[in-house]
C-alpha cells in the first residue's frame, strides 16, 4: 500500500489493483488550505471534523462521474470530500454519497445512480432529457452552487434563472451524451464528426491502450484531471451566465417591450446596446439533415471554445491590442487540439487499424453469423470498424465486439452503433436483459457468469469469454 500526504494532495491511498479494491484521494488544491472557519485541510486536526466521503466507480471514467464529484465538493455538505473510487458494494454502503454506482436514486441519503432499471428521472422546468450522476448532483446541489458564486440569497430569483440556463446551454448535453441520447431525431448518418466536446475529451483522459502502465494510481491521476477539466469548463459556463448572459437578458427584454415604437408591425426589435446574439459554427452547416430542432444544445466544441475568446460586450477595453491577445489564446487552445489529434492518430490509432483488420478477418471463426467480432487485444476499435467494413463490403455488418476488461478482466460484449457520432444501436442488447445485474442477470437471460447490461442495451458484460459470447448469439436471435 503506498500513501502520500501533501498540501497539494490532501490524501491518496492505494490499495491492491483488484477489481474489488478502491483508490482514495482528494483533489489538488489550487493554493496552500488555510485555516478557515469549515474548512478540512488536515485529517488528523482534532479542531475539525473528518472530511466527508463521496464514492464513484473505478475502472473507465465518463464526463458525467467527474463533474459530479467535481460540483458536490463545492457544497456546503461535502466541502472538500474526499472520493473513492471503488465498485464494492460492502465500501459505498458506508460513504457519505455516491455517484454513477450502486444501482440506486435516494436524494435523501445521497445516492445518485442513473444506471438502474426504472430510472427515468428528469430535470424538470420543461426538459426531457434522462439526467446522469452529474444532472442528479446539479438538480439537488445546482441552486446552492449558484448562489455562492453570484453571492446572492438561494431564493433569489437570478439564482433560479441562472439555475435553469446553465442547465440548458451546459449540463443537459452532458446528460444526454452519458445516456446514448441523439441530439437529433434522424437516420441519416452525420456529414461530418465532431468529438471536440466536453464528454469526448474528458473521455481522452482515460488510460491509453498503449500505456504500458495501466495501474489504479495512474487512473485516479488521469481522473483528477478529468474533474479538473469539467469543474472548469462548469464554472466558467456558471460566471459567463453571471457577467454577460444575465445583463443582457435585461437590455433583449426591455428591446421586445419597445418594439411597437420601433415599428408597428411589431417584427422589428431595435437594440440600443449591442449584448450576445446566438452562436454559429463557422459556416452554419448543420450535422444532420433534418428539420427537427436538436433535442438539446452541446456548445462545448471547439469552434464554441474558441468563438468565447471574442471580447465580451461588457468589458470595458475593447482595444486592438486586446483583442490580439484574446486571437493568441484562440490560436493556442485550436492548435494545442489539433496537434494532439494528430498526436493521438500516430500513437494510438493507427496501430490499432490492423489489430480491427485481423479481427474482422476471423469473424466467422468467432460465429458462422459473420455479425460477432473478438478483440483479442483491446483498441480504439469503433471509427476502424465503419471505415473497415466499407473498404472490405462486409455484409451483413458486425452487431457486436467483444473484447476483455484489462482490469476486472472480465469481458464486455458491445454493440455496435449505426454511424459515427451516433448513439444509436445497429441491434442493442434485448430490452429484458437492460438495467440487470449478476445473479438477476443470468437468470434472465439463463447465462451463466453475467455481470451487467446497461440500461440504453449498448454494452453489457460476463465473468468468461465463452459467456460474453453467449450473449452476443443470444442478443442475435431475440
Amino acid at each position: 500500500m503506498l500513501a502520500v500526504r501533501s498540501w497539494r494532495h490532501r490524501l491518496f491511498i492505494f490499495p491492491s489493483h483488484h477489481s474489488s479494491s478502491f483508490t482514495s484521494f482528494a483533489l489538488m488544491a489550487a493554493s496552500p488550505p488555510k485555516k478557515t472557519k469549515g474548512s478540512c485541510f488536515s485529517y488528523s486536526s482534532p479542531n475539525y471534523p473528518p472530511p466527508k466521503r463521496v464514492g464513484t466507480h473505478n475502472g473507465s471514467f465518463h464526463c458525467d462521474e467527474a463533474l459530479g464529484c467535481f460540483m458536490i465538493r463545492l457544497t456546503d455538505k461535502f466541502r472538500e470530500a474526499e472520493i473513492i473510487r471503488t465498485r464494492d458494494p460492502q465500501v459505498l454502503d458506508k460513504l457519505d454519497a455516491v455517484l454513477d454506482v450502486g444501482g440506486v436514486y435516494d436524494p435523501s441519503h445521497d445516492r445518485y445512480d442513473h444506471h438502474q432499471k426504472g430510472f427515468t428521472e428528469v430535470f424538470g422546468h420543461g426538459f426531457a432529457t434522462k439526467l446522469s450522476s452529474a444532472g442528479l448532483v446539479y438538480k439537488h446541489y445546482g441552486m446552492e452552487i449558484i448562489a455562492k458564486e453570484l453571492q446572492l440569497d438561494v431564493e433569489h430569483p437570478d439564482v433560479h434563472r441562472l439555475f435553469i440556463a446553465v442547465y440548458k446551454s451546459f449540463m443537459e448535453a452532458i446528460d444526454a451524451v452519458d445516456n446514448g441520447i441523439n441530439q437529433y431525431d434522424t437516420d441519416q448518418p452525420p456529414k461530418y464528426v465532431n468529438n471536440t466536446h466536453l464528454s469526448s475529451r474528458v473521455g481522452r483522459f482515460n488510460l491509453d491502450w498503449m500505456d504500458p502502465d495501466q495501474s489504479s494510481e495512474k487512473e485516479n491521476e488521469a481522473f483528477q484531471r478529468a474533474m479538473a477539466l469539467a469543474g472548469s469548463e462548469f464554472l466558467e459556463n456558471v460566471r459567463f451566465h453571471a457577467k454577460s448572459w444575465l445583463p443582457a437578458r435585461s437590455i433583449v427584454m426591455e428591446s421586445l417591450k419597445a418594439r411597437a415604437d420601433v415599428d408597428p408591425s411589431g417584427e422589428i426589435m431595435t437594440l440600443h446596446k449591442f449584448c450576445p446574439a446566438i452562436d454559429a459554427v463557422d459556416n452554419g452547416i448543420n450535422q444532420y439533415d433534418t428539420d427537427q430542432p436538436p433535442k438539446y444544445v452541446n456548445n462545448t466544441h471547439l469552434s464554441s471554445r474558441v468563438g468565447r475568446f471574442n471580447l465580451d460586450w461588457m468589458d470595458p477595453d475593447q482595444s486592438s491590442e486586446k483583442e490580439n491577445e484574446a486571437f493568441q489564446r484562440a490560436m493556442a487552445l485550436a492548435g494545442s487540439e489539433f496537434l494532439e489529434n494528430v498526436r493521438f492518430h500516430a500513437k494510438s490509432w493507427l496501430p490499432a487499424r490492423s489489430i480491427v483488420m485481423e479481427s474482422l478477418k476471423a469473424r466467422a471463426d468467432v460465429d458462422p453469423s459473420g455479425e460477432i467480432m473478438t478483440l483479442h487485444k483491446f483498441c480504439p476499435w469503433k471509427l476502424h470498424l465503419f471505415e473497415l467494413e466499407e473498404e472490405m463490403k462486409i455484409d451483413p455488418p458486425i452487431k457486436y465486439v467483444l473484447y476483455q476488461d484489462d482490469r476486472s478482466k472480465n469481458w464486455r460484449v458491445q454493440a455496435v452503433a449505426v454511424s459515427p457520432d451516433n448513439f444509436e444501436s445497429r441491434k442493442p442488447l434485448p430490452s429484458q436483459w437492460r438495467g440487470l445485474r449478476d445473479e438477476e442477470l443470468s437468470k434472465e437471460s439463463g447465462i451463466p457468469g453475467c455481470v451487467f447490461v446497461h440500461i440504453s442495451g449498448f454494452i453489457g458484460g460476463n465473468q468468461s469469454y465463452d459467456g460474453a459470447l453467449a450473449m452476443a448469439r443470444a442478443a442475435l436471435k431475440l
